[in-house]
């Protein structure tokens, strides 16, 4: 393993002192939360590129700043959302003395391995596109825990946030004193989200699950319309080992009479969908039969599509969202959104094809081949499994073409890290080891030593801490005068990608 050389690196006398000196005021304060920020502001190498609105900053208004710390701190007291007890009663309990808030409108609900956010993203675009009111769970988040539950479009504003957790809290209580276990962190987000849902009101909501899908949180919902993104092995300890047993778990979320928009799957998930689709009696379109990719090609800025939606083909769409697995995702959220409209069933016909171009053009998906920093070029990915990075590794070869790209990769432990390097081994000239601020987070010499068995040593440098990754990876990608042509790519974790968009300047 290799060291960045002192040459290498910009003069930092006195940042070590200035970086501890700020941490050590926040002593209020989470104290990764602070080695985070501290960082953000101590950091030498700032993007030049506006923030998405999609991924809020701390509230500008300390008293409000102040209530949401203490509500996410009352969060954080909770199971967190890797320790389950896999069972819906607690929710239903939940949902039971809030008046059943989840039955106040209709449902999309989204389950798969990998693309589920991007997809529920685009979902929610076309849905406001035609003029519905939007509500939008998903998770995790990227930096702010408001990103989670989205109204029109937009993160829940953090007073909002605020007062729907105060709303909610006294029947959290009483669920909680009722039941074996207290409500997790997740199943009170998820409560908050239905009931913000429900006080808006919304008309629609897209949902995401947490994990699987039977006994997932979310799953007191009768989406008229399932959504099965690409189905992989994650999560194999809870889920099962096998694509097909990962599926019986996913497959809970089909309801009777529904309509299953299924990806393209693996043969033997794709079976036991379809098994449980006729149980339920459900209708089902499939990716490559009912709805698909006519073509694509790059373009500036994200890619061009002709997609074949339920109803007939939708041409010149543009998609500012790079990798093919962007594409498939865009066929499935088009397919899901034709489904809930019911075309091909009630109606026949396309949906109005400008409508539909609109909201392509305005999908963001941050955190996912994000660009968040030029010269040199910096892009995020929350790639978190072998699939996920074989799709992030296709999608920033074909879109960005870089001579040379330097990799950040921070990642949990409770992964599969061997098959992830393995997936980006033949794209980084070189890989950067570190952790984000997560206890779950894999130790940096831990993962170094994974990855010299994947890289080789002369291929492989440990940062311990996220702020000198970021620098060390920016310092070789400028190297041997590729300046112009290099680039480095932060992955690994979705929370690796939040703290390193975070520290470079994006909040």
């Amino acid at each position: 393993m290799s060291e960045p050389r002192p040459s290498d690196r910009p003069d930092d006398s006195g940042s070590d002192d200035l970086f501890e000196a700020i941490v050590g005021e926040e002593t209020q304060r989470d104290p990764d939360l602070a080695v985070i920020e501290a960082g953000s502001r101590t950091l030498r190498t700032q993007a030049g590129i506006p923030q998405s609105e999609q991924v809020p900053a701390r509230p500008a208004d300390p008293e409000v700043d102040k209530a949401l710390r203490e509500v996410e701190a009352d969060l954080a007291t909770r199971w967190g959302e890797t320790k389950l007890e896999p069972s819906v009663a607690r929710i239903a309990a939940l949902m039971d003395v809030l008046g059943e808030p989840q039955r106040a409108y209709p449902s999309i609900h989204i389950t798969g391995t990998n693309g589920k956010t991007s997809t529920a993203r685009m979902i929610e675009s076309l849905l406001a596109a035609f003029e519905l009111r939007t509500g939008r769970y998903t998770s995790p988040h990227v930096q702010s825990i408001t990103e989670r539950i989205s109204l029109d479009g937009a993160p829940i504003a953090p007073e909002r946030f605020i007062e729907t957790f105060r709303d909610i809290t006294p029947y959290v209580e009483m669920v909680d004193a009722s039941q074996e276990y207290r409500l997790s962190f997740f199943e009170v987000l998820t409560g908050m989200a239905y009931a913000a849902f429900a006080d808006a009101p919304v008309d629609v909501a897209v949902v995401e699950v947490g994990m699987g899908g039977s006994w997932d949180a979310t799953n007191v919902i009768d989406g008229s319309v399932a959504v099965v993104t690409p189905i992989d092995l994650d999560h194999t300890d809870r889920l099962g080992s096998t694509p097909a047993e990962i599926a019986g778990e996913k497959a809970g979320i089909i309801k009777q009479g529904a309509t299953v928009v299924l990806a393209q799957q693996p043969v033997d998930a794709a079976q036991v969908m379809l098994k449980k689709a006729v149980e339920a009696d459900a209708t089902v379109a499939r990716e490559g039969l009912e709805f698909g990719i006519v073509s694509r090609e790059v373009a500036v800025g994200g890619q061009l599509l002709t997609l074949r939606g339920l109803g007939g083909e939708y041409e010149q769409v543009f998609l500012p969202l790079y990798g093919a697995h962007q594409a498939h995702n865009a066929a499935v959220a088009l397919a899901a959104v034709e489904a809930f409209f019911g075309v091909g069933a009630e109606q026949q016909g396309l949906l109005d094809i400008d409508t539909v171009r609109r909201a392509f053009a305005s999908v963001a998906s941050p955190g996912r081949l994000e660009v968040v920093r030029r010269s040199p070029t910096v892009v995020l990915d929350a790639a978190h499994n072998p699939a996920g990075a074989r799709a992030t590794a296709d999608g920033i070869t074909e879109s960005f073409g870089f001579s040379r790209l330097i990799g950040v990769v921070g990642t949990s432990a409770d992964k599969d890290v061997k098959g992830l390097l393995e997936a980006f081994e033949p794209v980084f000239a070189e890989v950067v080891v570190t952790r984000n601020s997560s206890h779950r987070s894999m130790d940096a010499d831990e993962l170094a030593a994974i990855a010299v068995e994947v890289f080789g040593d002369d291929r492989v440098v440990v940062e311990p801490r996220l702020d000198d990754a970021l620098e060390a990876a920016i310092t070789l990608a400028e190297e041997e005068s590729e300046f112009a042509g290099a680039g480095v790519l932060v992955t690994g974790s979705v929370i690796t990608v939040g703290e390193a968009r975070l520290l470079l300047g994006r909040a």
